[in-house]
Parts: C-alpha cells; structure tokens; sequence
C-alpha cells in the first residue's frame, strides 16, 4: 500500500496535477492558445492509450505490476525535464508529452489499482482509498512547491526538478517490493474463483455502461482540472492564489477518497459512483456564477471531495463485476477509454475558450456530460451477475 500511495504521489499527484500549474506560463511565453497547450495531453494520449493501454493490462495480469511501475517513474520523470526545455518547439512538446502518457500508463493507477486489488479483499474499498491518498497529498503539495521553486529558479527549472523528483519518489519502493505468489493466489481464488475469459468482459453490457459512464466522468474532471489554473488567472488570482485554490482541491480530495472507499464498502458501489458524479457536476456551476465571497472556496470543497472519490470507484465497480483476475485487463480497457475522454474534453474546452473569449460553453458542456455519467451508471447492478464470471 505504501509502493502504491508514492507511486500514486509522485506520477499522478506531482506529475499529472502539476503540469497545469505552468500552463500560464507557456501561454505567455511562447504565445500558445488554450487549445494548443492541452493538445500535448490530448494527442499523446490518443496515440499512447490505444497502442500501449491493454498491453500493459495484459502485462500486469502476467508478470505483475513492479516492473512496469519501475519504467512508468523513469518515463515521467523525463516527460516533465523535457517539458521544461522545450523552448517553444512543438516538436520537443508532443515527443515529451508521449513520454508522459506512458509514465502514467505504465506507472500510475493501473499498476496501483492492481497492487492493491490483489492484496486486499474484504476491505479493498478503505485500502484503495488510503493508497489513493497519495495522489492528495502530491497534488496538495505540488502547487506550493512549484510556486517556490518557479519564484527562485524559473518555471523551465522548476519543471525540471519536480522530474526529478518524480523519480526519487516513486522508484525506491517499487523497486524493492515483492509480489508474493502465495498471496496473489489466495487472494485471487477467493476472490474470483473462475478464469475469465477477455471475449466475457468483451461481451457484457456491464463493461459498456461501466466504459461510457467512466469516460464521462473522467473527462470532466480532466476538463476542469486543465483550465483551473488558467480560469483563476482570468479572474485575475496571483499566482500564489491560484496555488491556494489548486492545493484545497487535492486537499478536499483527501478527504473525499477516504470518505468515498468508507462508504464504497458500506452501501452499494453503484450508488456511491452516481453520488460522486452528481458532486462534481454540482461544483462546476459555481465557477459561472457572478461572484460573491467564498465563491470559488465553496467550489473547490466540493469539487475536491467529488475528484476524490472519481478515479477510485471505478477500479472497485470493475472488480465487482468482473472479479480480480481479470481487473488488469479490463482495466486496461477502461483506461484506454477515460484516457481519451480525459484528454479530447481539455482541448474542447480550451477551444470553446479561444473562440469566445469566455469558459462559459466549455464548463456548460462538462456539467452536461458529468450528468449524463450518472445516468449511465444508474444503469449498472448493484451486484455483478455470477453468469458474467462464468
């Protein structure tokens, strides 16, 4: 759990929450819109999750997670070195963005959701929620950091040295851990008695609904989490702040993860799923509304609490309904899908943006498709059908 909670601090925490933080900063210097700053993420990612998505789901139901959380720290940590000193050329942003994609493909929640799923059974949901902690905690921290070292050093070697320490970070542990046999099998035979075959999951409508409503959600939150930092500096936040506003976000996820995984094992999956997309489509419409004290305060407990829960649920629902020997490869799917979702909507909104001078379409649209994310769930079962397992 510990090999989890860094690895999930540092690759996803640091690393994916954050690059927005300098997105400003690439705006002013190189003169970039909106729409060209996130379509780094959002081409890498298309290229990168369909290729490399399911195979390292396949690779990790073979050969474990170690390994390819052990590439994934490397390729991240150069990812945001090369960022820094990319001088303006497309070309060096989009090669070290693809390295970003596989970091996060090989060494962010896919690895983590299956360490922890494998190691954990009757409370898996509190055990998920404390190793996705880490993912908090570095994006709680990671504002403040860069601020000082960007004050101090530069955005170019602050980017550098949170690549840096990405590495330092997430490698030590995963390097070290041992992924016992004995235990992966005892848990696995209790867990998910039956072999599931690939074409099962291909087939079951479960894995559709479960697919769409997940890449709703994912989507949003990657939409809005891409823009906030840009959103608070047009409404004239420093930079110190937006820092503030970014930190109380993941610091409300903290919460909302260990919240969420506590009621995930107390009430049904499901509805603890829809209750987490209503929460986060609720936080969006505070961002449009003229402003008034605490405004963006309010939004950011609320949202924060909703993003918590996000990214956590939907490893548990997959492991509810098509068991943990499968999970590496369904997930494999799965991300493959939210990664797309997470990153075309970013772009959208930045588009939405550069036409009309306003997020108000582009937050319009997220709210939208965060409500249609609930609906779709509202669709899956409370308890996976035993036929499916079969």
């Amino acid at each position: 759990m510990a090999t989890a909670f860094l690895s999930l601090f540092a690759i996803v925490g640091i690393a994916f929450y954050g690059l927005p933080y300098f997105f400003d900063f690439w705006e002013q210097d190189f003169g970039w819109t909106r729409a060209r700053i996130t379509s780094g993420n959002a081409l890498a990612k298309l290229i990168v999750a369909p290729l490399f998505g399911f195979i390292a789901g396949w690779l990790i139901d073979r050969y474990g997670p170690r390994r390819l959380m052990l590439i994934g720290s490397v390729f991240m940590g150069v990812a945001l070195i090369g960022l820094g000193f990319t001088g303006g050329s497309l070309l060096l942003f989009y090669m070290f963005y693809f390295f970003n994609a596989l970091g996060y493909v090989f060494g962010g929640p896919l690895p983590c959701q299956v360490l922890i799923s494998r190691w954990f059974d009757k409370n898996r949901g509190k055990a998920m929620g404390i190793a996705y902690l880490g993912i908090g905690a570095g994006g709680t921290l990671v504002p403040q950091l860069a601020t000082k070292l960007e004050s101090g050093l530069g955005w170019n070697m602050a980017l550098a040295c949170l690549g840096l320490l990405v590495i330092l970070v997430s490698m030590p542990l995963a390097f070290f851990i041992k992924e016992s046999k004995k235990k992966e099998e005892t848990t696995e035979k209790k867990a998910a008695p039956v072999s599931v075959p690939i074409k099962n999951i291909l087939t079951n409508p479960n894995f559709y609904l479960l697919g769409f409503g997940s890449m709703c959600a994912i989507g949003v939150v990657g939409g809005v989490g891409q823009h906030l930092k840009l959103y608070l500096r047009d409404i004239h936040f420093s930079q110190e702040q937006a820092a503030d506003i970014m930190s109380l976000v993941l610091m409300m996820s903290l919460i909302g993860r260990v919240l969420m995984g506590w009621l995930a094992d107390l009430f049904s999956r499901k509805h603890v799923m829809i209750l987490i997309y209503l929460m986060v489509a609720s936080a969006i419409p505070l961002l449009l509304l003229p402003d008034f004290p605490g405004r963006i305060y309010i939004f950011a407990v609320i949202y924060g609490i909703g993003l918590g829960g996000d990214y956590m649920i939907i490893p548990l629902m997959a492991g509810d309904l098509f068991g943990i020997r499968a999970l590496g490869r369904t997930m494999g799917i799965i991300l493959v899908a939210d990664g797309i979702a997470e990153s075309m909507l970013p772009m959208l909104v930045g588009a939405t943006h550069d036409a009309t001078g306003s997020y108000l379409l582009g937050f319009t649209v997220l709210i939208c498709v965060a409500l249609t994310g609930a609906l779709i769930i509202s669709f899956l079962p409370k308890k996976a059908p035993n036929v499916y397992l079969k």
